[in-house]
Formats: C-alpha cells, sequence, structure tokens
C-alpha cells in the first residue's frame, strides 16, 4: 500500500494555492453551503409549480418520525378512490392500522427466516444480513398489498395515530432486541426453538398494542362531504371496508423498475430471497424496463387520470423547504472541478445510490414532446415545498426513479408473457431489496 506523506501533501498545497479561484471559493464556501455555491440561476422554469397535466389530489398527510412513506403512498393512492366516490374534500386511511399489522407480520417473518440458519454458522451472510437488518419501518409495494388483502382497510378516525406510530425508533429498537435474543436462545437451545418463538410473537404482540393501540374490530364510517351533507354508514369492519370501497383493484397492479445492471438484463422480471413481510402473501416482484419503456407507462396512467406510486432516492440534489429534486439545478463539477458523474448501474452495484422514499406522480410538464418536471404528493407534511407537494426534474427523474407501480393494462403482450414467468431470484442484499421509508 502506499501511503501519503509530508511531501506530497506540501506540494498538493502549493498546487493548490497558486489559483486564486481556490481561495476564492474556500471564502465563499466558508459561510455557504455547497449547494447554494453551485446552484444555477438559470434553472427557473425546473423549480416553478406549473404543470401541463395535473390530476387534483387531497391535501398532503404526515408520516411524522417514522419510515413509513410506502404505506402513505400505498393509502394516498387508495383513498383517492374513495374520496372520488363519496365527494370528500379531506379524508384519509389510517396509516397506523396497517403499520400495525405490517410491525407483527415483519416479526413472524423474521422468526421464521432465520430458523432456516439454526444450524449455520453464525457468521453465515444471508443470517447476518437478516439479523443485521432486522424490523424496520420501511417496505414496498408488494408487501402494502400483501397487508391490505389479508387485513383490509379502516378510515383514520377509527385507529388514529399514535406518539409511539408517529415516532418509531426506539419501539424498533426494542422490538430488534427482543428478536436478537429469540436468535440468541434458539441457537443455544434449539429443541425450545418452537416455545422460545410462540412466546416472543406474543410478547411483541402485546407490546405493539401499548404502542400502536388495538387495531378495530367494527366502526362506523362517518363523513361530511363536499356540499356538507352528513354520512353514517354502520356497522362495517376492516375486510367490509376494503371490499365494499376498494374491491380487487390492487389485483390488477404491478412493480416495474429501472435498474441497468449488468445482472439484471432488461425484459425479465425479479424478486429477492428473504425480502417480505406476509409470510404466503404477495411475492415481491418487479419488471426490469429501460428507462423509455418506464417513463413511457408511468405517462400513460397519469393521462388516463391515474397517480403513480414510485420510489426513488431523495438523498441527492434536493431542497426540501423549496420542494424540488433537480440534479440539473446544480453545477458542482464546474465549481469544483471534478467529474462528479456516476452513471446509475455503477450508483446501485457500489453503494452510492438506492431506493430510500416512496411518494405519488399526480402530474407533470411536457414541452415540445419531452417531459421536463413531474408533480408529487409527498407525505412529509404541508410546512414544505407547495403546501407539502414536491417536483422533480425529468433528469432527476431519469437518475433516481427506480420503481413505479402501474395497472397491467399498459403492458404489451411481450412483457405480460415476461411478468407471469419465474422471476429471477436476487440475492437479500441486492440493492433492489432496499425499503422505502
Amino acid at each position: 500500500m502506499k501511503k501519503i506523506n509530508n511531501d506530497l501533501l506540501e506540494n498538493w498545497k502549493k498546487e493548490y494555492d497558486q489559483d486564486v479561484s481556490n481561495l476564492i471559493l474556500q471564502r465563499a464556501l466558508n459561510k455557504n453551503e455547497m449547494q447554494n455555491i453551485a446552484l444555477k440561476q438559470e434553472s427557473k422554469q425546473v423549480t416553478t409549480f406549473n404543470f401541463s397535466k395535473e390530476i387534483k389530489t387531497l391535501p398532503v398527510a404526515n408520516q411524522e418520525k417514522s419510515g413509513r412513506c410506502w404505506i402513505f403512498a400505498g393509502l394516498n393512492v387508495l383513498r383517492e378512490i374513495i374520496a372520488k366516490t363519496h365527494n370528500l374534500k379531506e379524508f384519509e386511511l389510517s396509516q397506523n392500522y396497517i403499520a400495525f399489522y405490517d410491525k407483527l407480520e415483519k416479526i413472524n417473518y423474521f422468526l421464521e427466516s432465520v430458523d432456516d440458519f439454526i444450524d449455520s454458522d453464525k457468521d453465515d451472510r444471508t443470517l447476518q444480513h437478516i439479523v443485521r437488518m432486522g424490523i424496520q419501518d420501511g417496505g414496498q409495494w408488494d408487501m402494502f398489498v400483501s397487508l391490505v388483502e389479508k387485513y383490509g382497510l379502516v378510515p383514520k378516525d377509527a385507529m388514529d395515530e399514535t406518539a409511539n406510530s408517529s415516532s418509531t425508533r426506539i419501539m424498533n429498537q426494542f422490538i430488534n432486541l427482543k428478536l436478537r435474543k429469540y436468535v440468541a436462545l434458539s441457537r443455544k437451545n434449539p429443541s425450545k426453538k418452537n416455545e422460545l418463538k410462540s412466546q416472543t410473537l406474543k410478547e411483541l404482540y402485546g407490546f405493539l398494542i401499548s404502542n400502536f393501540g388495538a387495531p378495530p374490530k367494527e366502526f362506523d364510517f362517518e363523513f361530511v362531504d363536499k356540499d356538507n351533507n352528513y354520512n353514517i354508514i354502520n356497522n362495517l369492519n376492516p375486510m367490509m371496508f376494503k371490499e365494499k370501497y376498494v374491491g380487487n383493484i390492487l389485483e390488477d397492479y404491478i412493480s416495474i423498475i429501472h435498474a441497468p445492471t449488468e445482472d439484471k438484463p432488461f425484459y425479465k422480471s425479479y424478486t429477492v430471497e428473504y425480502l417480505g413481510n406476509v409470510i404466503e402473501g404477495r411475492i415481491i416482484k418487479y419488471l426490469n424496463l429501460d428507462m423509455d419503456s418506464f417513463k413511457t407507462k408511468v405517462l400513460n396512467q397519469l393521462n388516463d387520470g391515474e397517480v403513480v406510486w414510485f420510489g426513488s432516492d431523495v438523498g441527492h440534489y434536493g431542497d426540501r423547504e423549496l420542494g424540488v429534486w433537480a440534479d440539473d439545478r446544480y453545477d458542482y463539477s464546474k465549481v469544483f472541478r471534478m467529474d462528479f458523474d456516476l452513471d446509475k448501474g455503477a450508483m446501485l452495484d457500489f453503494g452510492h445510490s438506492q431506493m430510500n422514499h416512496a411518494m405519488v406522480i399526480t402530474g407533470y410538464t411536457i414541452i415540445n414532446g419531452k417531459p421536463l418536471k413531474y408533480k408529487i404528493q409527498n407525505s412529509w407534511g404541508d410546512k414544505t415545498g407547495k403546501k407539502g407537494y414536491y417536483l422533480a426534474s425529468d433528469s432527476w427523474f431519469d437518475k433516481f426513479v427506480y420503481q413505479a407501480v402501474i395497472n397491467k393494462k399498459y403492458l404489451t403482450e411481450k412483457e405480460l408473457k415476461i411478468w407471469e414467468e419465474e422471476p429471477v431470484k436476487l440475492k437479500p442484499w441486492d440493492p433492489m431489496g432496499s425499503l422505502a421509508d
């Protein structure tokens, strides 16, 4: 290995000091953040909240200090159906209800998964991946569908937020402590595995009720519509509510991804080992498409008046106050005279980027046949962006959007056939197995 020495540092510093622009940049960065120095004033058009196609949607919700964006985004899609049917101005489905059962199912999924490795070396890579990941708030579209199909839906009034459903960090720590304790004890006493598992599951079920509240078995659906008409529908249960107001619509939707890596050829379907929540629920499955095909399907669904659930990496080129994600607003390479370009496949392969947040696309702007930007319904409350709505430039979309949920009717016959094939299994730590939170 080659070490850094003082001579090398002195030469570098001398060369740096000889360029006066480096001194100017250093002075500018002393009191200004990098993104403000790299901001391009000429990018104004990308940041205006005017769209050529816009689906009117309900006010944004707020996931607070939790990683439940994928649940919020999924319920935001479904609540539009209910709100349209009943002419509602404001309405939310209970995110807490879905999150309760997600946690319970993930606990059970974890317990069953680690049992596959009870006789394995403790350093087995898959076992270590499962144990270190533990239980998280995050999830994916198919996990959302499994929960709704098994447990139904309830209005937010029937199971409102609690302090700990909205701020989950400490609760998750103790759930994971109990789960890792199960791993340690079951490996020491394999003959007591089933007893330990049942006790752990029972205790954590009670722990969830203490933190989330008890899910309702029966409730009334009470609302006032846009015309100020009062309505109440009595004696519903979660599955009745789901069947009555949503039906089986989720069966028609699938996940498409854009993952341009060598190990994932386009026009094949994929799944990820040991990724899921509901045992015997819907398999996590994707159809990998090139960006042109991916984007065309998203735009076609929006053109038909349907919003689009999507997953992206929001950790790059964002302005939370303004509510904008746009890599083309910044020019870090020119400011620092360094090449910061890395293609999307390499970003996935080498850990620079992966999906970490789910939201809903509700509109777009197209100029001269080319998309310019997209309107986004976020779940971070209404204090940032445009009353909680955000936008993303088309360039940012290409680089950092990884997943979208579209109706199967937008697939070609060829794509439908591929979708029906047995998916290629990816390793548990594959970047496409990341969770939106």
